[in-house]
């Protein structure tokens, strides 16, 4: 009597394998969508708490006037005295050391001044598959 197992048993385990190493990479693939999006909610709300106090600063949003991306170069670090790079140089009470980016390049959050009370941050959402809008009173 041989022992051993057939071709039949070693493809039927073989392809039970392959389906179960597939459907855990994506389910994996879709953890990470989730969390880079908790991620983004997250430093949106902290970045709005950053504008907010700076707001009870200066009575208005921080310039410019035109939607810039924020979290590099010279929108790294929010201070009493507007946006600085990030060595947060010039002085003024720092409301945000380290302005977070968006956590999957090269999508970044876009922040533009509408006027002296209003403001307006676009970000990505990977799991709607679409670009959201936060302002001084609401989130999407």
């Amino acid at each position: 009597m041989k022992r051993g197992f057939t071709l039949v048993e070693l493809l039927v385990v073989i392809a039970i394998i392959a389906i179960l190493s597939t459907l855990s990479v994506v389910a994996l693939n879709s953890a990470r969508v989730k969390a880079r999006d908790a991620r983004r909610l997250s430093d949106i709300k902290q970045i709005r708490t950053a504008l907010e106090m700076y707001f009870d600063s200066n009575m208005a949003y921080p310039d410019p006037t035109a939607s810039t991306t924020i979290g590099t170069g010279s929108y790294a670090c929010l201070t009493s005295n507007g946006w600085k790079d990030n060595t947060c140089a010039g002085g003024g009470t720092i409301f945000m050391q380290k302005v977070p980016g968006d956590p999957q390049s090269p999508r970044v959050y876009q922040y533009a001044k509408v006027d002296a009370t209003h403001y307006r941050i676009s970000y990505y959402s990977e799991s709607g598959s679409a670009t959201k809008t936060a302002t001084e009173s609401s989130m999407e």
